[in-house]
């Protein structure tokens, strides 16, 4: 009988169907890390690789998955981090700078784990994909040179694509070379890492602005990529607008500028509207280029600014306030040049439809003295080299069409991906979208289903090496996150080049890789095994473990020695054993300790390692994951 066969069965008799553990999906959701992390990155197993000092193995399985391990262990926005276990269950003595009432989870310092497998790996040029000197006939032209892009150049490359880049800029990285200070990026790191994916053999072309893409689709490319990302920044049209312009700069183009040396100095007062990354990437240059007061107003209130709690810290160490709840007004302007601006503060009454705090004017005016504004509101797409008559849709907003499945557009062979997509979001989400354009355009150039995607890899392998011993570390180290060292603000706030994170040594690494929980090795029950003797229950030290009677879902869910309430996270539900009982376990705060497998005398249960890769467009750019697949 299939499996959901049995499913609908249980569904019937209102009771919940046992789990499909061959389901790829159902131990990757469970790998909390890996799931959350848009590519899919196996974090637990290059964590492990750290933990042996494998650094240069740890490097490559990064490598084939986000493709900037250096450059992602600095800046990524880190959504592996707030969904990891351990920081379900640790909580530290740091105030949030979001909410300075709550204190910050512990998480495994995942993204600074990633930075030390590229800091200390080796020599890798002969553990990269072989690029054919055969080509297969197809050219594909990609625009920008950013994230997205070279992710898309990189997959398909070892496939004998031919392949074009253009960028208006006169060196690759897009915006992670424009908008992300050298103090956070350093160039070379850039430059390494996007020189690795160039030296394929990708024809590049810098200072070559697209201006048509008419033309461009005249030139006979079998496909071609969007990768832009968002180059428009917001502006304000406030009284004084116009007047101040010398002095009221948009925060992406004066990074922008600052990156190029075109910028090398700033009013001694400055004033930064805005509270997402971006605006704390433009209050702290500011302070580097010379400013002597910087100020960061918001909005919002500050709890609920888009920075990242660890950008806003940052900003907040190097004594940059940040004032919430002010809505700019008006430029005040003084014998025709910028002298300040004028802000209502707001007050909160109550919450809106999604939760957000809503926010009336208190009428209360006040005025910030500054000679610079540096804004940074919001980014958005601009397409005014994309002619409305070569049969693009676009939507309201004057946004192409694009299929969230395929990444193609509405045209047959152009296709986008990361912020050019659908707007600003991050660059571990352009990698992940140029993966799947990278498959989709090897798809549609070789004439197959753009639809039908290919299917990850999987395995689940037991980690048994005697009646209780495993391969794998499961003690459990109380330790708390360990902090990352910075360079001193006196040297740093004097040097726009210096990286301020110093990143962990191999010994500090040493120390954070033992707070993993290796959530990829599953507790994997065998029902016809289990004698129903409840030693599992009674040691499993979190409670998560249960043999009860069947019920539908929500009442299951509530039945349980501890209740499992956090419904984003599924529990385990074996078939019937022999009293009529089935086992139910909560997947969300189970630590992968193993002490009921130890305890088990019939080994009912078992740790088994599970291991999952999202199929790419080359094979050949997955060995190191494939090597694991088979294990």
């Amino acid at each position: 009988m299939q499996a959901s066969e049995i499913a609908a069965r249980a569904r019937k008799r209102g009771r919940t169907p046992p789990t499909d553990i061959t389901d790829p999906q159902y131990f990757h959701k469970v790998v909390d890390c890996q799931w959350a992390c848009p590519t899919h990155t196996p974090v637990p197993e290059y964590i492990r690789l750290i933990a042996q000092g494998r650094y240069t193995a740890a490097y490559m399985l990064n490598w084939e998955s986000n493709v900037f391990p250096g450059i992602l262990g600095r800046v990524c926005d880190r959504p592996c981090e707030p969904a990891c276990r351990r920081g379900r269950i640790q909580v530290g003595d740091e105030g949030n700078a979001k909410d300075p009432s709550k204190k910050n989870a512990e998480p495994v310092a995942i993204c600074r784990l990633k930075r030390v497998a590229a800091d200390y790996k080796g020599e890798i040029d002969s553990l990269l994909p072989p690029i054919p000197a055969q080509k297969n006939g197809k050219r594909v032209a990609l625009i920008g040179a950013g994230p997205a892009s070279l992710a898309v150049a990189r997959d398909l490359m070892p496939l004998g694509y031919d392949i074009t880049l253009y960028e208006r800029d006169p060196v690759p990285g897009g915006l992670m070379r424009t908008n992300i200070p050298s103090f956070r990026l350093p160039a070379s790191v850039l430059d390494e890492e996007v020189g690795r994916i160039l030296d394929f053999g990708v024809k590049a072309n810098f200072g070559a602005e697209i201006k048509s893409m008419k033309k461009l689709l005249g030139e006979g490319y079998d496909a071609v990529f969007v990768g832009t990302g968002a180059p428009k920044g917001k502006d304000l049209e406030l009284t004084g607008r116009k007047e101040a312009a010398a002095n009221i700069h948009i925060g992406i183009d004066w990074l922008t500028s600052v990156a190029f040396g075109h910028v090398e100095k700033i009013g001694r007062r400055v004033v930064v509207i805005g509270g997402g990354n971006t605006a704390m990437d433009c209050c702290r240059t500011a302070l580097r280029l010379g400013a002597e007061a910087v100020t960061v107003t918001v909005r919002s209130p500050r709890k609920v600014m888009k920075a990242s709690d660890w950008e806003i810290k940052d900003a907040l160490h190097e004594g940059i306030p940040i004032l919430d709840n002010h809505a700019p007004k008006a430029f005040v302007v003084k014998d025709g040049k910028l002298a300040g601006v004028t802000f209502e503060k707001m007050v909160e009454k109550g919450v809106d439809a999604k939760g957000r705090p809503k926010l009336e004017p208190s009428g209360e005016l006040v005025t910030i003295d500054c000679d610079d504004v540096l804004m940074a509101i919001g980014q958005e797409n601009a397409f005014p080299w994309i002619e409305r008559d070569i049969g693009m849709t676009f939507n309201e907003w004057g946004q192409p069409l694009v299929d969230r499945k395929t990444f193609m557009s509405s045209v047959p062979g152009v296709f986008f991906g990361g912020d050019a997509a659908w707007g600003p979001e991050n660059i571990i989400w352009a990698v992940s979208h140029g993966h799947q354009a990278a498959i989709s355009i090897d798809a549609y150039c070789h004439g197959r289903s753009l639809v039908d995607r290919p299917k990850p890899g999987h395995t689940l392998v037991s980690q048994k090496m005697g009646i209780h011993e495993w391969s794998y570390s499961n003690n459990y180290d109380p330790q708390k996150r360990q902090a990352v060292p910075h360079a001193a603000l006196e040297v740093s706030l004097r040097n726009l080049k210096l990286e301020v994170e110093l990143g962990f040594d191999d010994k500090i690494a040493a120390r954070e890789v033992e707070r993993c929980l290796n959530c990829d090795v599953q507790t994997v029950f065998t029902d016809n095994l289990c004698i129903e003797c409840d030693a599992c229950m009674d040691i499993c030290p979190v409670d998560c473990i249960n043999f009860t009677e069947n019920d539908d879902e929500a009442d299951l869910r509530k039945e349980l020695r501890v209740p499992a309430l956090n419904k984003s996270q599924d529990i385990y539900v074996s078939g019937p054993l022999k009293t009529g009982r089935i086992m139910a376990k909560d997947e969300d705060v189970c630590l992968h300790c193993g002490l009921c497998a130890e305890r088990c005398p019939t080994g009912a249960w078992d740790m088994q390692k599970y291991a999952y890769a999202e199929a790419q467009a080359s094979s050949a750019c997955l060995a190191h994951h494939n090597a694991y697949l088979s294990a």
